[in-house]
């Protein structure tokens, strides 16, 4: 499914409608350079999961985790992960394989330990078509 994102809000909505479909155990990649609107995407996503508190990016602490929803919340970014080790330090089999969701940016990074399930979320900008337009690929 391709869609077409002309803004942060647009982006926003994208996040919240596949949040509010979503599965226990289902496993999600969000991929993209900087600055193309995955945390937004991914705030979007916690409403959609009926999650009510602020959504920031765990880029320093890597993982962080919302319980309020329907459905637990298991947000990664991996970007700062050296080895993939660090993940088996964090647990994250009990959060890739548990009953909440994982949304996880940066996903290249630990290719090995995904899961052949996992969704992808591509978000791209295209800069030709305007500085807001993002074409968001969910596979």
């Amino acid at each position: 499914m391709i869609k077409v994102s002309m803004g942060e809000q647009d982006t926003f909505q994208l996040g919240r409608a596949l949040g509010a479909q979503v599965q226990p155990g289902e496993i999600f990649l969000l991929e993209g350079e900087l600055g193309v609107g995955k945390t937004v995407f991914a705030k979007g996503f916690a409403d959609g999961l009926g999650i009510g508190e602020p959504i920031t990016s765990p880029t320093f602490t890597i993982l962080q985790e919302y319980e309020q929803g329907r459905l637990p919340l298991y947000h990664f970014d991996v970007y700062r992960i050296a080895d993939v080790e660090e993940m088996y330090e964090l647990g994250y089999e009990g959060y890739f394989f548990g009953e909440g969701v994982c949304l996880i940016e940066w996903a290249s990074r630990i290719q090995e330990l995904l899961p052949p399930e996992c969704r992808r979320i591509f978000i791209e900008k295209d800069l030709e078509k305007g500085f807001d337009y993002r074409r968001i690929t969910i596979a």
